[in-house]
C-alpha cells in the first residue's frame, strides 16, 4: 500500500482511506514519497508535541523544500523560539479585535461585487479575496498587486512539477517586493506589522533584514491560502447541509462552533511532515534518525476515538479539539485572525446569500501535497439576495 498526499487532495472522499489506514495501517511507509504516514489522533498529537525528536528544520512538506530566508515554519528551537517571541505579540487578541472593522468592510464590498442573478465563482469573487485583504491590510502593503502575489505564492506551495529554479525565483519576487518597502517604513513607522517588527516595543527581540523578509513572506505565502481553502471548505459543507446553512442564516450565533467543526470536518492543511532528530519508536516500529513522518490531520480529525460520529457534521460540537491549526511549539500563529475572517465571512456571506447552491459539475479541487480546497468553486445565489 502506498500513499501519494497530491493524488488524494482532489479525491472527492479520501476518508474510508484514511479509516483503513487509522484501524490497520496507523503507521505506513511510502516508497514513492519516503516517509511514514501516522493517521491517528494520539499519535500525530505526540509527534507535534515533540519538537526535539520531530524536527521542522529539514521542511514540513514531503519533498523538503527549504526557503532562503528563515521562516518560523521550518526552524526548531532555540532560533524557533526567537523569531516567534519578535512577532507573537502583534497577534494577541487585544490587537485582533481592531481588524473586524475591516474584515466586515471587505467582506461586504466583495459581496456587493457579486452578481446575485448570475454563476459567479465563490473562490475568486470572495473565498481568496478576503484572506488576502486582510493579510496586506496588516502588513500595509498594496492590495492592488494581490493577484500578483497570488501566481508566485502558489508557485512555492503548489509547485506541481515545477523546477526548483522557478519555485526560487517566485519566492525571490516577494522577498525583493517586501524589501523595496522597508526604507520608508524605517524612517516613518505607521501602525503596520511590518513598521512595529522594525521598531519593537521594549524587552521585545528586534528582527533583522532576512528574518524580516522570511517572516513577512510566509505571512503572505501561508496566510491566505490556508484561510481561503478553508472558506470554499466551509461553503462546500454548508451545501451539503441545508438545514444547518438555514439555520445560521437566520441565527449566527453558532458560527464559532460551526467553524471549528468545519475546520476538523474538511482540514485545509491535511498534513505536514518532520524529520527525526534520533532514532525513535513510533506505533511499534523503530525509525531511524533521519526519516521523515507526514502527520495526516486530515484523518485525526475523523478520529472516532476523539470526535464520535467523526464522518457526519456536528455544528455544536465541543470540546473540539480538531488539529487543524497543529499543536505545540509551531501552533499556527495566525490562528486567531483566521477563525475572525471565518466568522466574519461566513455569518455575512449567509446573511447575504442564505439559500445558495453549489455546481458540483464545475467546481475544481486544489491539486496539492499540503492544502485541501477548490480552484474553482461556482454558485448559483438560489432565490436571490437577502434584504435581511
Amino acid at each position: 500500500m502506498d500513499f501519494d498526499p497530491y493524488e488524494l487532495s482532489i479525491h472527492e472522499d479520501p476518508y474510508p482511506l484514511f479509516r483503513d489506514l487509522r484501524e490497520n495501517h496507523p503507521i505506513l511507509y511510502s516508497e514513492s514519497k519516503d516517509f511514514w504516514v501516522v493517521s491517528r489522533y494520539e499519535d500525530v498529537r505526540s509527534v507535534l508535541q515533540d519538537g526535539e525528536t520531530f524536527a521542522s528544520g529539514q521542511g514540513t512538506v514531503p519533498d523538503g523544500f527549504l526557503p532562503s530566508k528563515p521562516m518560523m515554519i521550518v526552524e526548531d528551537a532555540p532560533y524557533h523560539t526567537h523569531l516567534r517571541a519578535a512577532v507573537s505579540w502583534r497577534f494577541r487578541p487585544r490587537r485582533l479585535r481592531s481588524f473586524e472593522a475591516v474584515i466586515e468592510k471587505v467582506s461586504g464590498e466583495l459581496l456587493d461585487a457579486i452578481d446575485p442573478t448570475a454563476e459567479t465563482d465563490l473562490v475568486q469573487a470572495y473565498c481568496d479575496p478576503l484572506p488576502v485583504a486582510i493579510v496586506t491590510e496588516l502588513l500595509g502593503i498594496g492590495f492592488e498587486d494581490r493577484e500578483a502575489f497570488k501566481v508566485h505564492a502558489s508557485r512555492i506551495i503548489h509547485p506541481g512539477g515545477r523546477e526548483g529554479e522557478e519555485v526560487m525565483q517566485a519566492q525571490n519576487w516577494i522577498y525583493e517586493y517586501i524589501e523595496r518597502m522597508l526604507p520608508s517604513r524605517e524612517a516613518q513607522p505607521g501602525d503596520d506589522l511590518i513598521s512595529s517588527l522594525i521598531h519593537p516595543p521594549a524587552g521585545v527581540p528586534k528582527l533583522n533584514q532576512d528574518e524580516l523578509l522570511g517572516f513577512c513572506s510566509m505571512l503572505l505565502i501561508a496566510g491566505p491560502e490556508t484561510t481561503t481553502n478553508a472558506f470554499s471548505n466551509a461553503l462546500w459543507v454548508l451545501d451539503r447541509e441545508p438545514e444547518l446553512r438555514s439555520a445560521l442564516a437566520r441565527d449566527a450565533s453558532g458560527i464559532e462552533l460551526a467553524v471549528e467543526e468545519f475546520l476538523r470536518f474538511e482540514s485545509p492543511a491535511p498534513g505536514l511532515s518532520r524529520v527525526t532528530t534520533r532514532d525513535v519508536e513510533l506505533c511499534g516500529r523503530t525509525l531511524p534518525k533521519g526519516s521523515r513522518v507526514h502527520m495526516l490531520f486530515a484523518s485525526a480529525n475523523r478520529d472516532e476515538s476523539v470526535f464520535p460520529g467523526a464522518d457526519r457534521v456536528d455544528a455544536r460540537r465541543y470540546p473540539n479539539p480538531h488539529l487543524a491549526f497543529g499543536l505545540g511549539v509551531h501552533f499556527c500563529l495566525g490562528s486567531r485572525l483566521a477563525r475572525l475572517e471565518l466568522r466574519i465571512g461566513l455569518a455575512q456571506f449567509l446573511k447575504r446569500f442564505p439559500s445558495f447552491a453549489l455546481i458540483p459539475e464545475r467546481w475544481e479541487r486544489l491539486p496539492s501535497e499540503v492544502a485541501r480546497g477548490f480552484v474553482k468553486l461556482p454558485f448559483r445565489p438560489t432565490g436571490g439576495a437577502s434584504t435581511a
